[in-house]
């Protein structure tokens, strides 16, 4: 089969959460399983032409929308190491700036006219490149307006070059959905026949997520309990009637993790390599993380690790709820991450308080990701809901035992270990389900305990680190759904 796989961050070219990792990830998978894919994204300032190795493929595509008419540009490369081309939509005055979607802890006022220039032309760059894809397979709300123009606008429906491409829409984050004020419509070159219950119109706005939704032959998410999450109004972010009348079409599928990146066994980032069979590197890399992050190099003491965007989703409100009586506990405690000010504010303040105790580092830092999976005992993901998550599948690989809250991806993939799950090898973290302070308190001191019996927590680290979350399920899954899109 011959796939685009269109994204608004791909990893490495450019990255601000887990949709780059996947962008990365699956098309590599789905080229070793046989199929032509590629890839297309924005060309953002942060991307290096020349590090990267980027040649201008096609001079000028014409985007011609209702009020206006630009020239856009694409480039082209490959992912380091392979042959699969990635294309890179060029537009300076859209995506020359500082960041991918905000600034300042406010969205680009532009971002609708952004974004649809860039779908735009990505489907005329296929025009130019003479190749017809089987599957466009489109990723959040970035890309949505793919298959609204696909079926809607008058020069794409009406040319035969178009008509047989079928699309595929993946909801990675439902509580991103891309409104706009209803005036945009003329803006990104759609006419008022989307514009109602059953099109894009949201309360009075156009909603590039739900055109997504209404306008792709079918839907993913990125896991199989966040499918079900969010056909229910607590979850659905308005949009679950919608995805309860098309729920025939919707489908999950977990993420998979790329091991040649995420393993203890090859990993270049971190201090010291380990294995299953050879586990003596893990307590080298916890040392060295101790000492990176100036904490007493303790090896009797559990160190919990947290990688993260700082906000409520993520269960920052749970673990500050805890901060008075959690920190008297006899740990130690990593955090890496950034987000809402407040919560930056409220972890610096508790650092400086515990300063035995906590490291917090707001930032973005790859390296140090890698060397708190590698270093810490434990990593907390108290999430209210979580799409997919891949830090816990990270964690598991890592022999870093995750506490975890049970939404989403996080409970299709970590079995709360009981003593009998523990002993089957099914145990692999520790799970709770109610979101609130004395739940997850709980749940960690319930984890603390079972870490002092060093023998039956190797148990629950060797159930993880044996766990399989490749892309290879992943993607088969992925293109059984495309065969039976083609009628295969």
């Amino acid at each position: 089969m011959k796939i685009l796989f269109v994204s608004s961050e791909v990893v490495p070219f450019a990255k601000t959460g887990g949709l780059a990792d996947v962008a990365g990830a699956l098309p590599k998978a789905l080229k070793n399983m046989g199929h032509d894919v590629r890839v297309v994204m924005p060309k953002y300032k942060a991307i290096d032409g020349k590090v990267f190795g980027l040649k201008t493929i096609l001079d000028e595509i014409k985007v011609h929308f209702q009020l206006i008419t630009n020239y856009t540009q694409i480039q082209g490369t490959t992912f380091p190491g392979t042959d699969i081309p990635v294309y890179f939509v060029k537009f300076d005055p859209y995506f020359n700036r500082q960041e991918l979607y905000a600034e300042g802890g406010s969205d680009y006022p532009d971002n609708a006219q952004r974004f649809s220039l860039f779908c735009m032309s990505a489907l005329w760059m296929l025009r130019g490149l003479d190749w017809r894809p089987d599957i466009i397979h489109c990723n959040d709300w970035q890309t949505a307006l793919i298959p609204s123009y696909l079926k809607h606008h008058p020069d794409l429906k009406m040319d035969e070059f178009y008509n047989r491409i079928k699309v595929l829409y993946t909801i990675h984050n439902l509580a991103f959905q891309g409104q706009f004020d209803e005036s945009m419509l003329k803006t990104i070159g759609l006419g008022w026949e989307v514009y109602s219950m059953d099109g894009m119109e949201f309360y009075r706005k156009i909603n590039l997520m739900k055109a997504g939704i209404v306008f792709s032959d079918e839907i993913t998410t990125v896991s199989e309990t966040y499918a079900k999450e969010i056909q229910t109004f607590e979850y659905g972010c308005g949009l679950d009637g919608v995805l309860r009348h098309r729920s025939e079409h919707v489908t999950g599928i977990i993420n998979g993790i790329d091991y040649n990146e995420w393993s203890p066994q090859v990993d270049s980032l971190i201090p010291a390599k380990y294995s299953p069979e050879q586990m003596a590197g893990k307590a080298e890399c916890k040392k060295a993380l101790q000492k990176k992050q100036n904490l007493p190099a303790r090896e009797d003491v559990p160190l919990i690790g947290m990688i993260s965007r700082m906000t409520d989703q993520k269960g920052f409100d749970l673990i500050v709820a805890n901060a008075a009586e959690l920190f008297k506990l006899d740990i130690q405690f990593v955090l890496l991450g950034a987000g809402d000010q407040q919560y930056q504010t409220i972890f610096e303040k508790i650092a400086k308080e515990y300063p035995q105790k906590v490291a917090v580092n707001i930032k973005k830092d790859n390296q140090m990701a890698h060397e708190i999976e590698a270093g810490a005992d434990l990593y907390l993901m108290p999430s209210k809901y979580e799409p997919c998550g891949l830090n816990q599948l990270y964690s598991l690989k890592y022999g870093t035992v995750p506490i975890v809250r049970k939404t989403g991806g996080l409970a299709d993939s970590i079995t709360d270990a009981t003593p009998e799950s523990i002993g089957d090898g099914t145990g692999t973290g520790f799970v709770f389900e109610q979101y609130t302070p004395d739940a997850l308190f709980k749940t960690i001191n319930r984890a603390l305990k079972v870490y002092e019996d060093k023998k039956v927590w190797k148990k629950i680290q060797l159930n993880g680190m044996s766990k399989d979350f490749s892309w290879d399920s992943s993607a088969k899954k992925y293109v059984a759904l495309y065969r039976k899109m083609l009628g295969a």
